[in-house]
């Protein structure tokens, strides 16, 4: 499945959402661009950008394994 992204003028919008509604969920799924998904988008980008310029820490499966140990004594 295929994502796009549209600008659309107020005067389609209503046309265009009739039109979408047409189609069954499993043709097209209708995404908004809520408030928590952009601080989603955000976060992940300023993730993606620590891991790109070396600046993000990783931990090995045993250094997890030890953290997870810690916290459920």
């Amino acid at each position: 499945m295929q994502t796009i992204k549209l600008k659309i003028s107020d005067k389609v919008y209503d046309n265009l959402m009739w039109l979408l509604s047409k189609f069954n969920k499993d043709e097209v799924e209708i995404l908004s661009d809520t408030e928590s998904y952009i601080d989603n988008q955000k976060y992940l980008q300023n993730e993606l950008n620590e891991i790109l310029t070396g600046k993000a820490k990783f931990h090995s499966i045993e250094e997890f394994e030890k953290h997870l140990d810690d916290s459920i004594s």
